[in-house]
């Protein structure tokens, strides 16, 4: 009985990651749409954050996550993280990162982000031979799945789900509208 209810279960998975996801209130309570931040929401897209021309950073009060999204398929994320260091904790990295494109929401519940190509991030490794550079980031990610709820408190909660599943930090609907760079190359990346 025990294995004919766990094939009976495997049998129900294979067939929901199959189905297309409907995009109504049972999935996501509001539209993708609009510029959303996690926690203290001090990390925000736009023009208080990077400036590609010279590839330099604002660097907000707190680390965080923020992602933008326009009804045309355009996206940005700024992102500000340290990295601990188990081993050696006096040498914790500062990540900060920025990154624009466009973004495709697959009939799966994915989302595919494919940057233009100018996106950077700065790394600070106090331990490391070369302890601050500024590095060319321009990576097409893969969110598994994302799902926006009404969280009572703080309105529209928007959760998104890495390549292998593990959740990014929640983030919060800051405006419905994306606050975003314009949407082209800001610099030039020709070699």
């Amino acid at each position: 009985m025990l294995f004919l209810s766990l094939f009976s279960l495997l049998l129900a998975t294979l067939h929901a990651h199959g189905q297309d996801i409907v995009f109504d209130a049972g999935h996501n309570a509001t539209v993708i749409t609009g510029t959303w931040s996690s926690g203290s929401q001090k990390v925000l897209t736009g023009p208080g954050f990077a400036n590609p021309a010279n590839q330099t950073f604002t660097y907000p009060p707190t680390t965080g996550i923020s992602y933008s999204f326009s009804a045309d398929y355009f996206y940005e994320i700024a992102r500000y993280r340290f990295n601990g260091n188990g081993s050696e904790p006096t040498c914790i990295t500062g990540v900060i990162n920025w990154v624009h494109g466009k973004y495709q929401l697959l009939n799966n519940g994915s989302i595919i982000l494919t940057p233009l190509g100018d996106g950077f991030q700065q790394i600070q490794d106090p331990c490391a031979a070369q302890s601050n550079f500024i590095e060319t980031y321009n990576i097409t990610e893969l969110l598994l799945s994302w799902q926006i709820f009404q969280d009572p408190i703080q309105g529209y909660k928007l959760h998104l789900f890495s390549f292998d599943g593990s959740p990014l930090a929640p983030q919060f609907q800051v405006s419905t509208t994306p606050n975003m760079l314009p949407t082209q190359l800001l610099r030039n990346i020709s070699t």
